[in-house]
């Protein structure tokens, strides 16, 4: 029998019902961690749990909306009720570029024509969310003296190319808040670091129709090439990092180097 390299670890990932989210939690399961499944309240999250249920794996459904503080705090309620604390925190809820253009893809569409509302519903969801879940849950992190946050990001291409308003300036602004998380929680022994796939994933971030339309020559990234990264993150492997970077088809070379350092 394998020792599994997660025994013990106590895990929330959000947006975790489906795509980046979904793998990730299923990696963190498999090595062991018991994880809470966020994602809104319903039929997905539901769904999403008993699957891993039936897995065998330690799987907990606790219901979350990222944008709302009072949900965010209630969830970090639940945490140190039912499990005392928390060693990882993965924020990953996020909505992309499809909730303000659906052709984002083939036809872009500049800035000045993104409705004031879409802007504001996406920088609530993919900043903002994670300001409010980290915002919730750091001060059982600094209570313990130990804790590890993954904010999940894209590409620097994504954040300047053109029609990506306002998905591209929300990644922007999730990597400087996470530099900054990480200089402010230094000191307390919690660690913030980032994650990204490093290209455009299979996940309901591109509409399936899009999809075929690029064509066979667009290559997209399975979801899983973010478990190793994730569960490196999660372990006491990576135990001293942070404030790094990491992006996931790069990962093995970025831990080569790393341990070949000097």
């Amino acid at each position: 029998m394998t020792n599994k390299r997660l025994e013990g670890i106590r895990a929330l990932v959000t947006g975790a019902s489906g795509g980046l989210g979904y793998a990730m939690t299923e990696a963190l399961l498999a090595e062991g961690a018991k994880v809470a499944v966020s994602f809104r309240a319903g039929d997905k999250l539901d769904q999403a749990v008993a699957g891993f249920n039936e897995k065998g794996y330690d799987a907990h459904a606790l219901p979350l909306d990222v944008r709302s503080e009072q949900s965010a705090e209630e969830a970090a309620r639940w945490v140190r009720r039912e499990w005392g604390g928390l060693d990882v925190l993965v924020n990953n809820a996020g909505i992309g570029m499809k909730t303000v253009n659906p052709r984002f893809l083939t036809e872009p569409q500049p800035f000045y024509q993104v409705t004031p509302e879409g802007f504001r519903n996406l920088i609530d969801t993919n900043v903002t969310g994670y300001f409010l879940v980290a915002r919730a849950f750091a001060p059982l992190m600094i209570e313990q003296g130990k804790g590890r946050i993954i904010n999940i990001s894209m590409n620097y291409e994504t954040m300047k190319r053109k029609g990506f308003v306002p998905y591209g300036p929300s990644r922007a602004a999730t990597e400087s808040l996470s530099y900054i998380m990480a200089e402010d929680l230094r000191e307390h022994g919690v660690a913030v670091n980032m994650l990204l796939p490093g290209g455009a994933t299979v996940t309901g971030m591109i509409p399936d129709e899009l999809r075929k339309e690029l064509g066979p020559q667009t290559r997209l990234l399975t979801p899983e090439i973010m478990a190793a990264p994730i569960v490196y993150l999660a372990s006491p492997d990576a135990e001293g990092v942070t404030g790094e970077r990491i992006v996931a088809i790069e990962f093995e070379q970025w831990l080569f180097n790393r341990d070949n350092k000097g």
